[in-house]
């Protein structure tokens, strides 16, 4: 599951037939004068100026400014961008025209194990939070499409009346289809308003979040996905980020500064046990990785590059339990390139390597891993038979068996 920032969650939101408020993405608060030159809607409506970052609670953080002319929007624009909060610096503002209405109403859908559901309530904004009691939904079972009839009512239990009934109705069989469509996990629209001018619905706000795996399907997604982990991905995260949308199988890399241990685990069950182990046996993590589904040994390679840059690492932990079907020499093959090169640009120095791991080719793999000890690399190589957490034990000792 991955977040998608404000922006790129309205577009596809409008991909979908759902109105949004105008809105445009700035990096610096100069390049409004010339956007103010092809969208006349920046000089003819108010504006509402947001940090365009994975921040919670921005207007109690003074990150949200509302009743803006183009003037006030350049000047939110110069007091955001820049601004450390937490652990974000500010690099983006949204501006958007603001939108003149009255009542606020709640929607969102959400897959789940069974398939999907819509929550709906006639009430929105912060209001929605001490009246969940009221918020309807509708379980739509996996394969499926929620029907009209489905939908309104659903609209009129959740306390819609006349003409909204329908179009409530509408922009929720649209928010399905989004879900559906764009392999989402989570969209929530609060508040959804009547647009006072022509009583259209509109979407002022969205939450987005989506398969980050589903990438390779949607090459019209054109957006980075925000960290989280409260703060922006580092170039390193980025990197590899880009290569997992490309590859069958997966590769993940996360960093944790500060860390005396790097992982680099076959699985996620792998990582998340080496983690627990490394942590009780008085280690500190370094990172977070994996590799799985039998990745192409260049992505494995990229991936090793990676964790063997982590600053001050005394110890890489390699592989995990035994593979049903990753081909173990092929991945093997793409880390030992990956130690290879990391030791040739001197970042190996004084940090031991700790291999376990078994599945298909694990003789073949282990034995070309064992190889790396003529080549002045402190590697300790294990197979199938020796438990994963006395690896963990003999690397934080720094003793083998």
């Amino acid at each position: 599951m991955a977040k998608v920032l404000e922006g790129p969650g309205m577009g596809l939101l409008a991909k979908w037939g759902m109105p949004v408020p105008h809105y445009v993405v700035i990096t610096e608060a100069a390049q409004l004068d010339a956007l103010a030159k092809a969208n006349p809607w920046l000089i003819e409506s108010k504006l509402v100026a947001k940090a365009h970052e994975a921040i919670g609670s921005r207007m109690k953080l003074g990150l949200v400014k509302v009743g803006l002319d183009l003037d006030g929007a350049r000047e939110a624009a110069k007091e955001m961008l820049g601004k450390a909060v937490s652990e974000v610096t500010i690099s983006q503002v949204i501006i958007s025209e603001m939108v003149d209405h009255q009542d606020e109403y709640y929607i969102a859908a959400q897959s789940t194990r069974e398939g999907a559901e819509l929550l709906l309530a006639s009430m929105g904004g912060i209001e929605v939070e001490a009246n969940w009691e009221k918020v309807r939904k509708l379980a739509i079972s996996l394969g499926s499409e929620p029907t009209g009839t489905e939908l309104e009512k659903l609209a009129k239990d959740a306390g819609f009346e006349g003409d909204l009934v329908g179009k409530v109705a509408q922009f929720a069989a649209k928010l399905y289809r989004c879900l559906d469509e764009e392999d989402g996990t989570y969209l929530e629209v609060n508040p959804l308003v009547l647009r006072a001018s022509n009583g259209e619905l509109t979407a002022l706000d969205a939450v987005t979040m989506v398969d980050a795996d589903a990438r390779f399907r949607h090459p019209d997604w054109n957006f980075t996905f925000a960290s989280e982990f409260g703060r922006p991905y580092s170039d390193n995260e980025k990197a590899i980020l880009e290569i997992d949308t490309r590859v069958k199988g997966s590769v993940k890399f996360i960093e944790i500064p500060g860390g005396d241990t790097a992982l680099l685990p076959a699985g996620g069950g792998a990582s998340v046990y080496y983690s627990d182990a490394v942590l009780a046996m008085g280690g500190t993590l370094a990172n977070y990785a994996e590799y799985s589904g039998d990745p192409p040994d260049w992505a494995v390679e990229a991936l090793t590059e990676k964790v063997c840059s982590l600053k001050g690492i005394k110890r890489i932990i390699v592989g995990g339990a035994i593979a049903n079907f990753t081909n173990v020499k092929k991945t093997f093959s793409g880390i030992i390139k990956g130690f290879r090169k990391a030791k040739a640009e001197g970042k190996m120095e004084g940090v031991s390597i700790w291999v376990r791991r078994g599945g298909p080719f694990e003789k073949e793999g282990l034995a070309a891993m064992k190889v790396l000890e003529n080549e002045g690399f402190d590697i300790h190589v294990y197979d199938r038979y020796t438990p994963l957490t006395d690896i963990v034990d003999y690397s934080i000792k720094g003793v083998s068996a």
